[in-house]
């Protein structure tokens, strides 16, 4: 083959056909980078230069397909670049190098990417040539290139198309493809490139034809031919038509045409994959490609019996490729087509569908396993349920006549997620892999998903058939279907837990054998089983707090389960809940819980964790006592355990058990923060807001007084050991947060010196000091309303120790950001009921480095310190009702410091911040412009300044910002 240049096209010279054709190969040989870039940079010259086009003609004609596509693509790149040098005629050559090509037999390969060369002339912008499917065709007829002229003397292209071989029909289809995916990567948003997308329009009429041909099947017919054809009309045509021709009908109309054969192929042996999926991508992408005539052609299709029985053999555990193509359509089809099957459910083609959708859940295998498509029928299911609710909050007044049977049909879907959620035997979960553990796992949240949604819907009807299925299950000694149904349960939890409407259904289940049987050695029960029937009692604990007669029976479950390993965390949570809620009516049975706690500590093998939630469950029982000197004497006997750990863990130290002495003393620490936790009063109990603080009922905190100490020794002992332990520090400071919100005396209610004592013997060397600085905050915001002349004291030190800190810290937020951030933090508590530490003349030095270190966070590069200085300033602009004294105090702060705040700050926001920090620098802005009197005067100055960061912006620009602001 070869293509005749005009002298205007290419005249100088190239380098050998040899020798290029020898670089090509190289470039596809394994060799250094370095050899691989050289030879690139070489091609790509000569690609480009005026000598390309006779290049790309002498590489087509190499016997080296990896060269011939090299020629192709150089055409393309040509094509791209001198686009204003060539005219029709380069396409006509193409057209001709194209059908020679094809007529010798070429690969796929170099033929797209000529199809692609030639999709580069019809999109020239000075190109002509509208007609191009069709002009393809008539060359191909005719042996040789013709003038677009002449296309109409030749037959339909409908008749042409019938007249190609393979390759030429599968070279046009590759050609349609390339064409409307190039033109459907410009943008029609000008008047120029709109041409472009007229050009597209051009051929549609012309690309029908051709799929009508490719499409139509038949006995004996190509099935390949059929395929590429599928692809191209769905993967090409229809996306371009959704990006571009959603507002034009008559297109769309065009194109709609080609689906009547699509459906058709569903019937045909050998394509029905491809068909299925093309017919799934336009559900799914483009539904509305689907007019409701094409609905109504593809129901009797779906419901014809060859796609019955692919669909049957799904159930039978088939998973073949035209089985799930057939069953992933269905579900496409189901979601396009859903208010119709959901509205007329009477309709014989809609209820053989619904069933169909239905017959997906029933699938043998398990979720994520064997069964391949039964997730994806859940996602139908749980949209159809959530349209049908949706349903009957837009018509309230008026019941839909087709919500009965939807109602039966959402009970249906239920009961058969029921089925597949049921837990497999041990010996099938052990040869899953994680992933498949993990599907499964999913699937089943996805259940209850559906089952929260179901509710809506069914209300206690639904809750009281799976309560009759639990009780038929534990009948039957079912227990994977009994799992399962408590798995349910469990997942509906939340929307019915606090109502008493299923208080008689759960009197049935936990009146019937399920402890009892939980807790028969004779009965070979799985753990599953065993776990979902402790977190029945968690997701319930509602339910025992409005019927306390069942608490007996289901304690000794509880109890009894805690010596199972793989219960024993479980167990203890549950405890620990049902106490919390039912503390005041287990108030009497607090000493049994101390001995069954006794006996718990006799177990060696006893998880850290449970024994943590038993006795905070034991504490909370306690604080429900009346008496305080009987809560003081039952309180003692938890202390006593603690003291026995944080003995142990002294005696491990002493006897250079490290690990042992850590984990012991950690745990003394962790089993006071779950006491301390439960001691606390009711978030549901009523606050007297008139109440004493603990401060000022000084006959109730002596009570106490004792078990402070012992408390304090636990914690003093422990951290003398292990200071430099992270989660011994943590652990501490938790203990000492336990009693800041509370109101009246208590075990964990100190007095203020102790958290004072805590953290002025901490350093930068401490372990999570940032934590122990947090607790100081803490301690400070919620004492604001108690000004006592001990919280005045600990104020008064923490500011020294904090000025010291910051010293130590050399002023620089950056050496320590966190803790820098902490500092900032505790010092913004300080605002405005402590400011009097500033009047003491023994801090004269500290408050300036106090806020030399507040403006310099504001300037440096870390987020944390930056963002608490920005509340920090922002608390200290706001106005407040101050003496007189601590107020001409701050008011020489701020003409002090105000000035060198708004320098940093406008240095920031005109450009060394980030614009996701602009938001937080934006606060103490807000605060200063509304508050103070000279905020407008420091502004202007600190935007007009010689080191404003940014050039760009004039003068004028930051006047008018400044106007906008003020």
């Amino acid at each position: 083959m070869s293509f005749n240049y005009d002298s205007t096209i290419a005249s100088a010279a190239i380098p050998s056909f040899e020798e290029v054709e020898q670089l090509v190969q190289k470039l596809y040989l394994p060799g250094s980078s370095q050899d691989v870039s050289e030879i690139q940079d070489r091609l790509q010259r000569l690609q480009r230069s005026p000598q390309g086009w006779q290049l790309a003609d002498s590489l087509l004609q190499s016997q080296d397909e990896k060269v011939r596509f090299f020629g192709a693509l150089t055409f393309t790149i040509k094509i791209n670049i001198d686009w204003h040098e060539i005219a029709f005629e380069m396409a006509v050559l193409l057209l001709t190098g194209l059908k020679e090509l094809v007529a010798a037999g070429e690969g796929q390969l170099v033929l797209r990417k000529l199809c692609t060369s030639l999709v580069a002339c019809f999109l020239c912008p000075l190109a002509s040539w509208d007609k191009s499917l069709r002009h393809l065709l008539c060359c191909f007829q005719a042996g040789n290139a013709v003038h677009k002229e002449s296309l109409g003397q030749f037959p339909s292209t409908s008749d042409l198309i019938r007249c190609m071989d393979r390759l030429q029909t599968l070279t046009i289809l590759w050609f349609a493809t390339t064409l409307i995916e190039e033109a459907g990567k410009i943008t029609s948003t000008s008047v120029q490139t709109h041409q472009y997308h007229d050009k597209a329009w051009a051929n549609l009429e012309d690309v029908v034809s051709i799929f009508q041909a490719t499409l139509d099947v038949h006995t004996g017919a190509d099935i390949k031919l059929a395929e590429e054809g599928m692809k191209c009309f769905q993967q090409s045509w229809v996306m371009y038509a959704h990006q571009e021709w959603m507002d034009k009908p008559r297109e769309l109309d065009f194109l709609r045409k080609v689906t009547p054969y699509a459906m058709h192929n569903l019937t045909v042996e050998g394509i029905l994959e491809v068909a299925a999926e093309c017919l799934t991508d336009i559900l799914g992408n483009f539904s509305a490609f689907f007019k409701s005539n094409d609905f109504n052609s593809l129901a009797p299709i779906l419901c014809g019996q060859s796609v019955e029985a692919l669909l049957l053999s799904l159930k039978h555990g088939d998973f073949n490729a035209d089985s799930m193509a057939l069953a992933r359509l269905l579900l496409a089809y189901g979601d396009a087509a859903l208010h119709n099957l959901a509205t007329h459910p009477d309709d014989a083609y809609s209820r053989q569908i619904m069933q169909q959708l239905l017959q997906l859940l029933t699938c043998e295998g398990f979720p994520g396993a064997e069964d391949e498509i039964c997730t994806s029928a859940l996602e139908f299911w749980q949209t159809y349920t959530e349209f049908v609710i949706d349903s009957i909050f837009s018509e309230p007044h008026e019941m839909p006549h087709w919500m009965v049977r939807a109602r039966e049909t959402v009970v249906q879907v239920v009961e058969l997620c029921w089925n597949k959620i049921q837990m497999p035997p041990q010996d099938i979960i052990s040869h899953w892999d994680s992933e498949t553990r993990g599907d499964f796992k999913a699937f089943r949240a996805d259940v209850e998903d559906l089952l929260q949604s179901s509710y809506t819907l069914l209300g206690i009807e639904l809750f009281n058939r799976l309560v009759e299925l639990a009780l038929e299950s534990l009948s039957n000694r079912a227990w994977q279907r009994l799992e399962a149904t408590l798995f349910c349960l469990n997942g509906l939890s939340e929307p019915v837990s606090d109502k008493d409407s299923v208080d008689q259904d759960l009197s049935r289940l936990f009146d019937s054998t399920l402890f009892g049987d939980m807790m028969n050695p004779e009965f070979s029960i799985p753990p599953k089983v065993q776990q979902a029937s402790v977190n029945i009692i968690t997701n319930y604990t509602a339910f025992f707090e409005r019927n306390t007669n069942f608490l007996p029976a289901m304690l000794t479950y509880l109890f009894h389960s805690l010596r199972n390993p793989i219960l024993g965390i479980a167990a203890a949570k549950a405890i620990n809940r049902t106490c919390d809620s039912c503390r005041v009516s287990l108030v009497s049975e607090v000493q049994a819980f101390v001995q069954q706690y006794k006996i718990l500590l006799t177990w060696n093998d006893v998880e850290l964790g449970t024994k943590e939630r038993v006795i905070g469950a034991i504490a909370a029982i306690i604080q429900a006592i009346p008496s305080e000197n009987v809560k003081l004497v039952a309180f003692s006997q938890l202390i006593e355990f603690v003291e026995s750990d944080v003995k142990d863990c002294v005696s491990m130290m002493e006897n250079k058990s490290v690990d042992i002495s850590q984990s012991k003393g950690l745990h003394a620490l962790r089993c006071l923060v779950s006491i301390g936790k439960a001691l606390q009063v009711p978030d549901e109990a009523i606050i007297n807001l008139e109440a004493e603080s603990p401060a000022q009922s000084p006959g109730k905190a002596e009570i106490w007084n004792s078990v402070h100490s012992r408390i304090v020794h636990c914690i003093q002992a422990v951290t003398g050991l292990l200071a430099g332990d992270g989660e011994i520090i943590e652990a501490s400071c938790q203990i000492l947060r336990s009693g800041y919100k509370e109101t009246a005396p208590g075990p964990f209610v100190f007095a203020p010196e102790i958290t004072e004592a805590f953290l002025t013997s901490s350093d930068l060397k401490t372990a999570r000091l940032e934590y122990v600085l947090d607790t100081a905050a803490a301690f400070l915001g919620t004492h604001t309303m108690r000004q006592t002349t001990k919280v005045n004291s600990v104020a008064r030190t923490w500011f020294g120790y904090l000025a010291n800190l910051i010293g130590l810290l050399n002023c620089d937020p950056t050496l320590e950001p966190e803790i820098a951030s902490s500092c900032i933090e505790l010092a913004e508590k300080f605002i405005p009921y402590h400011l009097n530490v500033f009047l003491d003349l023994g801090y004269r030095d500290e408050v300036p480095r106090l806020f030399e270190f507040t403006i310099r966070s504001i300037s440096c590069r870390e987020i944390m310190p930056k963002r608490s200085a920005s509340l920090f300033w922002a608390s200290f602009f706001q106005k407040y009702e101050l003496s007189t004294d601590v107020q001409s105090v701050v008011d020489v702060i701020l003409q002090e410091y105000g000035p060198r705040f708004c320098h940093a700050l406008i240095q920031e926001i005109g450009g060394e911040a980030s614009r996701s920090e602009l938001d937080t620098l934006a606060e103490p802005l807000k605060k200063m412009v509304f508050v103070q009197i000279s905020a407008k005067v420091w502004l202007s100055n600190a935007l007009f300044s010689n080191d404003f960061p940014s050039q760009k912006i004039g003068d004028h620009e930051k006047r008018l910002w400044l106007q906008k602001i003020m």
